[in-house]
């Protein structure tokens, strides 16, 4: 048996999710289908992270154990041949020790936001950024997203239904910048809570547009109260771009 690990890059729009639901097709799925196609295993495979519905990856990390004597070149084109037409690609594949998990070997993750700050709607590019009217201050965005950063009880930013032990992390990077009219928001952590990037956003956004101060965000933090949370920005926008591990 070999282990294999992947780096995927998806859009999320058709997906309820990356994990396996009853409820409809996800990305984990679409792979798993694929894999029992190419070799006639079942097999699981593991990502290194569970995006919500609507939701993209850039750099998915995940890995799958497979009987079959295959190349990692063999699997990946195998592989994209049979995701097609799904919105799914395989961009690397690689063997690696049977120790390495892309879950618990991974030590770091992170993500991107994209707002397009616009009055005009959103055409090739709907379901793949957050189209927000109003004026964004990104600088001021940036500065109250400091308070952010460090060790928090991130309960405010944290989805009601999020079945992590603690509602304690330790957020490593918020950044806010603008590029013309996108604004890009990238957050990175050992790990997130269920909502809590697309928390953070919704309530840097007020910020950006003047309902909310730094004071104000600050204050939602040390409430640790979901109830305090100003807004919830939309799966659209939201990207997996990479996962970390040990050298």
């Amino acid at each position: 048996m070999t282990r294999f690990a992947l780096t995927i890059e998806y859009d999320g729009r058709p997906f309820m999710g990356w994990q396996r639901q009853s409820h409809g097709p996800s990305v984990q799925q679409a792979i798993e289908e694929a894999v029992a196609r190419i070799t006639g295993e079942e097999a699981a495979v593991h990502g290194a992270g569970r995006t919500d519905a609507g939701v993209h990856a850039i750099a998915m990390r995940a890995h799958v154990d497979i009987e079959k004597a295959l190349t990692p070149f063999r699997l990946m084109e195998a592989l994209n041949a049979q995701l097609r037409p799904a919105p799914v690609a395989v961009l690397a594949c690689e063997a690696v020790a049977d120790d390495w998990h892309a879950r618990f070997s991974c030590i770091g993750r992170s993500y991107e936001y994209r707002i397009v700050n616009r009055r005009a709607p959103l055409t090739w590019d709907k379901g793949l950024s957050w189209q927000f009217a109003r004026p964004l201050d990104a600088g001021t965005m940036h500065g109250a997203a400091q308070a952010l950063v460090g060790r928090h009880d991130f309960t405010t930013f944290r989805s009601v239904h999020c079945q992590a032990e603690s509602p304690v992390k330790t957020l490593d990077r918020l950044s806010v910048s603008r590029h013309g009219e996108e604004i890009i928001v990238e957050a990175a952590a050992r790990s997130f809570l269920h909502h809590q990037v697309r928390s953070m956003v919704g309530c840097l956004a007020l910020v950006g547009e003047g309902k909310w101060s730094a004071r104000d965000l600050k204050a939602a933090l040390d409430a640790t109260d979901r109830t305090a949370l100003g807004f919830n920005a939309p799966p659209d926008g939201l990207y997996f771009v990479a996962a970390k591990y040990p050298a």
